[in-house]
C-alpha cells in the first residue's frame, strides 16, 4: 500500500477520492468537486491517499498550525475492511505530522477532530460502508487517545449556506495522556481560523464561540 499526498485537482487519484467521499459522508459533509482546487494547492492542507492495486482505498486530509503548535484531522476514511487502512493512515499522519512540528522546532501538542455521535444522531449511514460507522469511528478515535471537549458543538455547512451541523463532538488528542483540560482561548482562535473558508456561519456558531471566550478551560472528557 503507498501512502500519496494529492495537491491538484486533475490527479487521477484525486477524482477517485472525490468519488469515495461522495459514497460514505453525507452531502452536507462533502465540498463540490471544483472547490477542490484550491484546498489541494494549499501548502498548509495535507491531502494523502492509501493506494492499494491501483485503487484509492482510504484517505486522510489534515493540517498543522505552526503558530498553535496543534493539527486538526479534517477526514478520514477507510473504504474497505481487511487490509489495515485505518493504522496505516494513522501511522504515516502521525509521522508526517511529528516531521512537521519538528521543522518547527517544536513537539506536536495535539491534534484536533470532529466525530459524530451516534447516540445522538442515527441517520448517518455513511454508504453502507461498515468500516466508517459511526459507532465504530468513535471508538477507532477513543482507542487512539483522544478525549470529548466538554461542550455544545456544532458547525457551519460545509455547502455555505448558513446553516448549522449538529450532532458532532471536537474532540482532541493530546500528546500528554495526562492532560485533562484544554485552553478556551485555544480552541476559539482554532475554530475562527479553521472555519474562515466558510463565510456564510449560522448565528448558533457564533454564540457558541461567544459562550466559549467566557470559560478559561474546557474539560477533556472519555470519548
Amino acid at each position: 500500500m503507498e501512502y500519496i499526498r494529492i495537491n491538484r485537482i486533475n490527479d487521477p487519484l484525486f477524482k477517485k477520492m472525490h468519488d469515495l467521499m461522495k459514497k460514505v459522508f453525507p452531502p452536507e459533509e462533502v465540498l463540490a468537486f471544483d472547490l477542490w482546487k484550491e484546498p489541494l494547492e494549499d501548502p498548509g492542507i495535507r491531502v494523502f491517499v492509501a493506494v492499494h492495486e491501483d485503487q484509492v482505498v482510504g484517505a486522510t486530509e489534515y493540517r498543522y498550525y505552526e503558530d498553535f503548535n496543534v493539527a486538526m484531522t479534517d477526514f478520514t476514511i477507510i473504504g474497505e475492511a481487511g487490509l489495515g487502512i485505518g493504522r496505516f493512515l494513522a501511522q504515516n499522519r502521525m509521522a508526517d505530522l511529528n516531521a512537521l512540528a519538528a521543522d518547527n522546532g517544536k513537539q506536536l501538542s495535539g491534534m484536533f477532530a470532529e466525530i459524530y455521535d451516534p447516540y445522538r444522531v442515527q441517520q448517518y449511514e455513511f454508504g453502507g460502508v461498515k468500516t466508517m460507522d459511526p459507532y465504530v469511528r468513535r471508538e477507532v478515535l477513543s482507542h487512539l487517545g483522544y478525549k470529548r471537549l466538554d461542550f455544545s458543538y456544532l458547525h457551519p455547512s460545509w455547502n455555505n449556506d448558513g446553516e448549522a451541523v449538529s450532532g458532532l463532538d471536537l474532540c482532541f488528542l493530546p500528546t500528554d495522556e495526562q492532560q485533562s483540560k484544554l485552553g478556551s482561548d485555544l480552541i476559539v482562535q482554532f475554530l475562527k481560523r479553521y472555519y474562515t473558508v466558510l463565510p456564510n456561519k449560522p448565528q448558533s456558531w457564533y454564540e457558541m464561540i461567544e459562550d466559549l471566550k467566557k470559560k478559561g478551560t474546557i474539560d477533556l472528557l472519555p470519548l
